[in-house]
């Protein structure tokens, strides 16, 4: 629950229907409104602080961070769209996939509910751009299943076809394993770029994914105003 606080919370910040500087409605409010504990509440609220997010004031209470409009560069992006805007050309290829059912807390469905578990290299004029280690819920794409990704690759082809409200964004540098590296034209143990994402509609999950890229060969740029 204090995970679904703060994807509704996190969600109303970044579009702006709280703005820079807004208060976020009091703990009794959210309470109320989600049906949870204050611990629960209180929670989701530090977890929002912990991402800057928030900031707590404790004459204002707790408001949206200046800053917290900056996380525009979390947007969804297209790997082979980024590709081809820089003059390249994009090409990508199946390495793997299997339906499967979900393990334990895995993506937060019931475990034994069927997931797609498919890996995509994409290339760079013939160059390792990216690694995509990506489960798809077959529940909410159901098409992904039979789906051949000849045309698209699985990201665009989500986008296309599967509505999503909600999107999660976590990047990280961390050694490339040995199965990764060799994929991208890394040694093992290279430091690597590691972009995880998810997504939601509504409550229900869609996808988890997680994008591995050359540290010295990827960076991410996000552009916004200050007014959002």
């Amino acid at each position: 629950m204090h995970a679904q606080i703060r994807r509704a919370l996190s969600s109303a910040i970044l579009t702006g229907r709280i703005p820079p500087g807004g208060r976020i409605p009091p703990e009794s409010e959210l309470m109320a409104l989600f049906g949870a504990s204050r611990m629960t509440v209180h929670r989701a609220v530090a977890a929002l602080a912990a991402e800057g997010l928030v900031r707590r004031n404790r004459r204002a209470g707790t408001v949206a961070s200046p800053e917290a409009r900056g996380r525009a560069v979390f947007e969804i992006w297209d790997i082979g769209a980024e590709i081809r805007a820089a003059g390249h050309e994009h090409r990508f290829e199946i390495l793997s996939r299997a339906v499967r059912p979900a393990k334990r807390d895995e993506m937060d469905i019931p475990a034994g509910r069927l997931l797609l578990d498919i890996t995509t290299r994409h290339l760079s004029d013939g160059k390792p751009a990216q690694v995509e280690e990506r489960l798809v819920n077959l529940d909410a794409a159901p098409g992904a299943a039979e789906e051949p990704f000849t045309a698209a690759p699985p990201g665009r082809w989500l986008l296309d076809h599967v509505p999503w409200t909600e999107a999660e964004h976590a990047i990280h540098a961390a050694a490339a394993p040995a199965g990764v590296a060799k994929l991208l034209g890394m040694n093992a143990g290279d430091a690597a770029l590691v972009v995880e994402r998810r997504t939601w509609n509504g409550a229900t999950p869609v996808t988890f994914a997680r994008l591995w890229h050359a540290g010295d060969r990827h960076r991410l740029v996000g552009r916004f105003s200050a007014g959002g």
